[in-house]
């Protein structure tokens, strides 16, 4: 089995849970789950649309802020930025956008205006979205290509830990999720990609982008800054 994050040719199983094969990568450390389970689009989508994502839900917002707070206390004035894989409530982006950091939405099935990923940005985020990463090697290269030079990357997923019993792990049982990251897994990425890793929290991690002398107001930026509204890479055929 290739792992879909390094293209190591030969990970082996590493579990099953729910009746699903999981394999791992002796490589970057990523668990992940045999693609002859993930679900099609439209399960896929149906499962997503029954998260209660409620933008006027205070106990939601408090969820998101454990991402939101670290990363705006890094950002410049008026930086600029994508929330990746919004969901059926975007709620991400009016925090940020309302504390004075302009940010739009991407999502495939509910935020899918393509012309959003044209753009380069100061700042992107990614709340509980790469864990259902089908093609994590192929995301994290357009992620990469969305950040302006010096640009912060904002992951909130749960973390694999050493401590974590896998058949245990409350995490595994949603079948949308599909890839698990192990703190060495995430190490691997920042140094894949040139970015510096640092953890704010037990699921969220903040990479910066290598670079950063050029204006990242010079950068490219789609013209349309109101928010929109996991497979993060439009669903193929």
């Amino acid at each position: 089995m290739t792992c879909p994050l390094c293209a190591t040719p030969s990970a082996p199983l590493f579990g099953v849970r729910e009746g699903r094969r999981y394999h791992r990568c002796g490589v970057c450390r990523l668990v992940f789950m045999d693609p002859a389970f993930h679900l099609g689009a439209e399960a896929e989508r149906a499962r997503y649309s029954e998260h209660n994502n409620d933008p006027d839900d205070p106990r939601y917002r408090a969820f998101l802020e454990r991402l939101a707070v670290p990363l705006m206390e890094r950002l410049p004035p008026g930086a600029r930025g994508l929330d990746y894989g919004s969901g059926p409530g975007p709620t991400l982006s009016l925090i940020l956008t309302g504390a004075g950091f302009p940010t739009v939405d991407w999502d495939p099935y509910f935020a899918s205006d393509r012309s959003v990923l044209t753009g380069v940005y100061d700042f992107v985020t990614c709340s509980e979205t790469a864990e259902h990463f089908f093609r994590p090697q192929e995301e994290f290269r357009r992620l990469d290509a969305l950040l302006a030079p010096g640009g912060w990357l904002g992951i909130m997923t749960g973390i694999f830990h050493p401590d974590v019993d896998f058949q245990e792990w409350w995490y595994v049982r949603d079948p949308t999720h599909v890839a698990f990251y192990a703190p060495e897994t995430l190490e691997w990425i920042g140094a894949r990609h040139g970015w510096e890793p640092v953890a704010v929290g037990p699921a969220v991690v903040l990479f910066r982008k290598e670079g950063g002398d050029e204006d990242p107001s010079s950068a490219p930026f789609p013209p349309t800054l109101a928010p929109a509204g996991r497979r993060l890479l439009p669903p193929g055929p």
